[in-house]
């Protein structure tokens, strides 16, 4: 008997056929003497749609909401079912005596797999494949410790609530939204109370009004020290007349007087490994990448280069299981720019702190770690090579020291005023020795956008500054304190580092999916990206008016996800979850049924349709911005970005652009302005929306219309050349 090895894309199939042996290759599969692999091409089935389980459900309707199906059906995805019915057929076939589930490790591939086979019918015993990396010997070690299938089970009941919560409440609430309001309006388990963060933001920055306030700096020759009230205190002042007294004063004294004086020698550890979340809002603020661009990238490391390890975790440690393998990742990455930063670190025992391994703190998967495949950096692109340096940096960086500094505080007195200064000096740099020639800062940049008191706050952190040798009690002279006028700032919008900071903060969707969410507020139209900042659109702002109050809250997201948490690991109750997203959708549903407030499209034109008269709306797309009927009867859309044409211009040769005119169809160079009218060849064809409102125009109950509808129709189809 052979086993069924299912992995979830045909590459990743194609290397563990390698290390298997398997060489006999099929159409959809690859086969050797004791294993045949086949491959998904990730979801192969899904949950069904409302009209699978009534024809009727085709058409929204409010009045058939909310769709609440007692048991929730599957279906083969119409795309990929060439696949699914050989992956099924394997599945029967009589001499294959267990399946292994190679599908990624971590919940969503458990649901890849265990749905087809449920939908195939599959009882024969099975085994779970649970790696972290793809290289040769993490595959040839995953296979020698085969994990029971039937551990895996509540990570898969944890996924299908996830699916059918998300079906639930996404389906009925966008469904309500949409037929209510006529617009099309999506909300979601997750995506809304994303949504609703930016909008909090959006309105405090709306609403916020900036404040002027004084400073006063003291300059002493080398190094300039700051007026603050106390220890402690921002050093802002709100009248100009008490910032100009406070620099009268201690002008007025001609010297400063050394009050305090203190050196502390102090230590900052290394930053821990990445995780996915930290290793996308890094990429954002160090790279530019959007958190999908890091998560494309970063997969083609895993998967295509072997170069990392597995991408879709939440942890920012290593198991001690893993320490006998540290020295082989670092002698393996000491190639290029790494080769003396690795080496240094080589040199004496690798030191394991809890900072680096920490079993406690990892479930399913470990931080992304550089594995111990040879590196070949030509082999990489330019962005996977920027990516993959932020990883191999911040691992190498686990095993040296703490940068070292002494930290000098001095305060002053002059006229009774006192002024602070902060310097330091560079004892040993440490693990900032990886990040020689470049900045490195570990704050997370939500520190100052949260702060109460009139936005965001003047130099709570001095910079650092060189202070010369300094004795308690000597006197320093000062002359003319200078005064500075600055305006409180409001909120910073986020970025998608921010974004994903928060959203973890909150628990709003896993490592795995906050990339998605965030891409799918932007292909909605509900957000919008302005440089680095992620800004809510017209109609963001008025969907998350119309939302329910409820599902605006990351609380009540927050608690769901804990909830599949605890699911995932045996300790919640999936029937009650389920129940309770029911209710809540039962309950939303009749919310948005009885609302009264209006939706006014934010993307209304003065065009008018051509066809019932009604105003257009100007809608984005991947083919760039349509001009589409408000009324969703009347279906009428048309492109409102020129339409390039395969006629070239006579005189630069470049692609012409399509236009309607009073005289016809022509078409136009814009840089030369050449035009020419088209004939019937090129744009004087009927559409099909002509032709169908012709022949219905025609067409009634009577004998006579009948037949001159038929006639109509038949000349229009000869005319096209059918």
């Amino acid at each position: 008997m052979k086993s069924l090895v299912l992995a979830e894309k045909p590459s990743v199939a194609k290397e563990i056929a390698r290390v298997l042996g398997c060489n006999g290759k099929g159409k959809s599969y690859i086969e050797g003497p004791g294993y045949v692999v086949t491959w998904a091409l990730g979801h192969l089935v899904t949950l069904a749609e409302p009209e699978d389980y009534d024809n009727r459900f085709k058409t929204w309707n409010l009045e058939d909401l909310p769709l609440l199906p007692d048991k929730m059906k599957l279906k083969v995805l119409k795309e990929t079912s060439h696949q699914y019915k050989a992956v099924a057929q394997l599945l029967k076939r009589s001499d294959i005596g267990e399946l292994i589930i190679a599908t990624d490790a971590g919940r969503e591939g458990e649901l890849v797999a265990r749905w087809i086979m449920e939908l195939a019918g599959f009882r024969k015993p099975f085994k779970r494949l649970w790696i972290s990396s793809q290289t040769d010997k993490a595959i040839r070690d995953g296979f020698k410790n085969l994990k029971p299938g039937r551990d895996y089970d509540h990570l898969y009941k944890s996924a299908v609530c996830r699916a059918e919560a998300d079906w639930l409440i996404g389906l009925n609430m966008t469904r309500a939204l949409t037929t209510k309001y006529n617009a099309q309006l999506a909300a979601g388990r997750v995506q809304t109370p994303t949504l609703a963060m930016l909008m909090d933001r959006e309105r405090e920055i709306e609403t916020f009004q900036a404040q002027p306030y004084w400073t006063v700096s003291a300059p002493f020759g080398e190094f300039t020290a700051q007026w603050r009230a106390a220890d402690g205190h921002d050093g802002r002042i709100w009248k100009r007349e008490d910032a100009e007294a406070v620099a009268a004063r201690a002008g007025a004294a001609g010297s400063a007087k050394v009050e305090k004086l203190r050196t502390t020698e102090r230590a900052e550890s290394h930053p821990l490994a990445y995780d996915l979340t930290e290793l996308q809002r890094d990429a954002n603020k160090r790279l530019g990448f959007s958190a999908k661009q890091t998560s494309n990238v970063l997969q083609k490391l895993y998967e295509q280069h072997k170069l990392v390890t597995y991408p879709r975790t939440d942890s920012r440690y290593l198991t001690s299981d893993m320490v006998p393998t540290l020295k082989g990742r670092l002698e393996s990455v000491a190639v290029g720019p790494y080769a003396a930063l690795a080496r240094k670190a080589l040199r004496s025992p690798l030191k394991m702190t809890n900072r680096i391994v920490d079993d406690s703190k990892v479930s399913d998967h470990h931080a992304i770690i550089p594995t111990e495949q040879y590196l070949q950096l030509q082999s990489l692109s330019n962005d996977e090579r920027k990516l993959y340096d932020l990883i191999v940096r911040r691992f190498i960086a686990l095993f040296y020291g703490p940068y070292r500094y002494d930290e000098t505080s001095v305060t002053l007195v002059a006229g009774g005023e006192r002024f602070y200064a902060k310097g330091k000096i560079r004892k040993d740099a440490g693990w900032k020795e990886l990040y020689q020639g470049g900045s490195y800062d570990d704050e997370d940049d939500e520190e100052d956008d949260d702060k109460e008191g009139g936005g965001r706050q003047f130099g709570d952190r001095q910079s650092s500054q060189l202070l010369p040798p300094l004795a308690a009690g000597a006197a320093l002279p000062l002359k003319n304190p200078a005064i500075k006028e600055l305006r409180t700032l409001p909120p910073a919008r986020y970025t998608e580092a921010s974004l994903l900071g928060k959203m973890e903060k909150y628990g709003l969707g896993t490592p795995a999916t906050r990339a998605d969410i965030i891409e799918k507020l932007l292909s909605t139209d509900t957000i919008e990206r302005s440089r680095s900042s992620l800004i809510p659109t017209g109609k963001g702002k008025q969907l998350i008016g119309l939302v329910v109050e409820e599902l605006r809250s990351p609380e009540l997201t927050a608690k769901w996800e804990g909830e599949l948490e605890r699911i995932a690991k045996g300790k919640g109750d999936a029937v009650a979850f389920m129940r309770g997203i029911r209710e809540q959708s039962r309950k939303w549903v009749q919310e948005v049924r009885t609302e009264t407030k209006e939706y006014k499209p934010h993307n209304l034109t003065t065009s008018r349709c051509p066809e019932c008269g009604k105003p257009m709306l100007e809608v984005k797309n991947k083919r760039g911005k349509s001009m589409v009927c408000s009324d969703k009867e009347c279906g009428y859309r048309r492109h409102s970005d020129p339409v390039l044409l395969n006629k070239r211009c006579s005189q630069c040769r470049k692609k012409m652009e399509l236009h309607d005119g009073k005289a016809g169809k022509y078409a136009q160079c814009k840089p030369c302005n050449v035009i020419e009218m088209l004939g019937d060849k090129d744009g004087g064809r009927m559409n099909r929306r002509e032709q169908q409102r012709l022949v219905e125009q025609y067409s009634d109950n009577s004998p006579l219309a009948n037949s001159l509808a038929d006639k109509l129709k038949a000349a229009l189809e000869k005319k096209d050349g059918k």
